[in-house]
């Protein structure tokens, strides 16, 4: 359980994300767990996660790569990576097949959001790509985070970052698989 936002404003793109880890009704909360920060760096571009923690893991190893994709700047870009992504992740860390007789497509079981200097984008568990012109949130709580994002994207003088951390921080407040603290990053664009 998660929530990760990406918001767009100003000249910036920011990313944010919980920090909360849950398996099933257990809660793992930041004061416990070291390692708790869902956002990995890829290149010039922040990644935010949501799914079972072992995919942070295999995202770390395989962006770290030495001939790894790191260039994140467009949909096809960002699409083309995560078919390398979804081959690793059946190859390498025995991700299970499963029948998406509605999808026609193998789900990758992730859903992320990037941002970086060229804007913001999200990644479905189907590999599609979409780039987000305002703001985005994935996870359990992304109907609350979206609400809050709604409701004060254009209030004057709010940062992207503060936009971003306040879409999580409304989340945490609603729903239970999101929790404080909030970890955040923001980036200059190349162009607004």
């Amino acid at each position: 359980m998660s929530t990760v936002t990406v918001v767009r404003k100003d000249g910036y793109s920011a990313i944010a994300c919980d920090t909360l880890t849950k398996w099933g009704t257990g809660k793992e909360p930041a004061a416990y767990i070291a390692n708790h920060d869902k956002i990995i760096r890829v290149g010039d571009s922040f990644v935010a996660i949501t799914g079972a923690v072992t995919f942070r893991h295999a995202l770390e190893e395989f962006f770290g790569a030495p001939d790894a994709p790191t260039r994140l700047h467009s949909p096809l870009q960002i699409f083309r990576a995560w078919q390398q992504l979804h081959t690793a992740l059946k190859e390498q860390y025995f991700l299970l097949p499963e029948e998406d007789k509605d999808e026609g497509l193998e789900s990758s079981r992730i859903d992320v959001l990037i941002a970086n200097p060229a804007g913001i984008f999200g990644v479905s568990a189907h590999r599609t790509v979409q780039e987000f012109s305002k703001f985005y949130a994935y996870g359990s709580g992304a109907d609350y985070a979206l609400g809050a994002l709604y409701s004060t994207y254009d209030t004057p003088g709010r940062s992207a970052e503060e936009l971003a951390r306040f879409g999580v921080q409304a989340a945490a407040e609603f729903d239970d698989g999101t929790a404080l603290p909030i970890v955040s990053y923001a980036v200059r664009l190349d162009k607004d």
